[in-house]
C-alpha cells in the first residue's frame, strides 16, 4: 500500500511502520510513472485469461455504473458449482498510480502490477470454487473514468485518487458482494523491514465479521509465506500521511468505510479487509512477490482465508 489509503494523522505511529516516504522513495515513485516494467507486461497478459474464445460470449461483464473505465468493475460467473456468494476483489492502485515501487535483482517491481497478478490468479481459483467474483479492474488502469485534469505532470491529483477509491467501494456495493478484499503490498524506508499485516474497520455494524475475515486472511498468508506476523489491525490505528487535509480527520481506509459526509457518503456495505502480504521495499520479499510461484502462494492463501471465513472453520 502506498500513500493515499489511510488517513489517521492523529494516531501515534506504530513501531517500524512506514510513516511517509524519503525523498529517494518519492523520486522512485515519480520515475515509475514514466518507466515501463516487465511486470506490467506480465500482469497485462495475465488478464487475457478472462477473454472468451473468438465468437464466444465474453467471460466477464461490466457492472452497470456510470463513470467507469473500460475493464473496471467486471463480473465473473463461477465456473463450477454455485455458492450463491460474491467476492469483490480490488487489486490496489493502477494506471498513473503505481503504488509502492520496489526492486529485486535490479528489476523494478510496481505494486499495481503485483496486486493485479495476484487478484487475477485468485479470481480463477474462486470461480472454480463456485463463487461469483467481481474485480475492480482487470487491466493497468484506474477504476473511475478520469480526465486530463485529474493528473499533474503524470501523477494523479489527490481528488482523483479519492474519487477512484470511492468508486471501488461503489462497485462492491453495486455487485452485491458478500465480502470485500482489497489487495496491496507494503513499504518502509528501512529495507530490512518485512512481514504480513491485514486491516479491517472497527466502526461498522459488521465490524466483528470484518475482523474475523481479516484474521482468517492474515493467518493463511503467514502460514503460506512463512512471513513475519505483523498482526491484524483496526484501520484507525494505521499511521500514514493523509490524502488531503479533509481526509486527515476521517481516520479510516476509504474502501472499508464508515460514512463521513462529503468524504465517504456511500461506504461499502459488506465485511471487508485490506491485506498487505509482503514489503516490496524488502529485496527478499519483493523477489518472492514478483515470482509467479510467490503470486500463486499469495493467491492460494487468500483463497484459504476466504474459505475459512465463509465456512466458519
Amino acid at each position: 500500500m502506498a500513500g493515499p489509503i489511510a488517513k489517521a494523522g492523529h494516531v501515534a505511529p506504530r513501531t517500524r511502520r512506514r510513516q511517509g516516504s524519503s525523498p529517494l522513495f518519492r523520486t522512485a515513485l515519480l520515475l515509475a510513472l514514466v518507466l515501463t516494467s516487465a511486470l506490467a507486461v506480465i500482469a497485462g497478459r495475465s488478464a487475457l485469461i478472462f477473454k472468451g474464445a473468438q465468437g464466444s460470449a465474453p467471460v466477464a461483464t461490466q457492472i452497470a455504473m456510470s463513470g467507469l473505465q473500460p475493464g473496471a468493475c467486471m463480473s465473473f460467473a463461477p465456473t463450477a458449482g454455485r455458492s450463491g456468494k460474491t467476492v469483490f476483489l480490488d487489486p490496489g492502485h493502477g494506471g498513473l498510480d503505481p503504488g509502492v515501487v520496489g526492486a529485486t535483482a535490479g528489476v523494478q517491481v510496481l505494486e499495481k502490477d503485483l496486486t493485479l497478478a495476484v487478484a487475477t490468479r485468485l479470481t480463477v481459483m474462486l470461480r472454480a470454487d463456485g463463487y461469483r467474483v467481481v474485480m475492480s479492474r482487470i487491466a493497468d488502469s484506474s477504476v473511475a473514468k478520469l480526465s486530463a485534469s485529474d493528473s499533474i505532470s503524470g501523477a494523479l491529483t489527490a481528488s482523483a485518487v479519492h474519487r477512484d477509491l470511492v468508486t471501488r467501494a461503489a462497485c462492491a456495493n453495486a455487485a452485491g458482494a458478500s465480502v470485500l478484499l482489497s489487495i496491496h503490498f507494503d513499504a518502509f524506508d528501512d529495507s530490512s523491514v518485512g512481514g504480513t499485516e491485514t486491516f479491517y474497520d472497527p466502526a461498522r455494524t459488521f465490524a466483528s465479521q470484518s475482523k474475523r475475515l481479516a484474521t482468517a486472511l492474515q493467518g493463511a498468508l503467514v502460514t503460506a509465506l512463512g512471513s513475519s506476523d505483523r498482526g491484524v489491525w483496526a484501520d484507525d490505528q494505521l499511521a500514514a500521511p493523509a490524502l488531503t487535509p479533509s481526509g486527515s480527520t476521517y481516520g479510516h481506509l476509504i474502501e472499508l468505510g464508515p460514512t463521513a459526509a462529503g468524504w465517504v457518503d456511500n461506504p461499502s456495505r459488506m465485511p471487508g479487509a485490506l491485506v498487505e502480504p509482503l514489503f516490496l521495499t524488502n529485496p527478499d520479499e519483493a523477489k518472492l512477490a514478483a515470482a509467479v510461484s510467490g503470486q500463486a502462494r499469495i493467491a492460494g492463501a487468500l483463497r484459504t482465508g476466504l474459505e475459512q471465513y465463509f465456512t466458519g472453520t
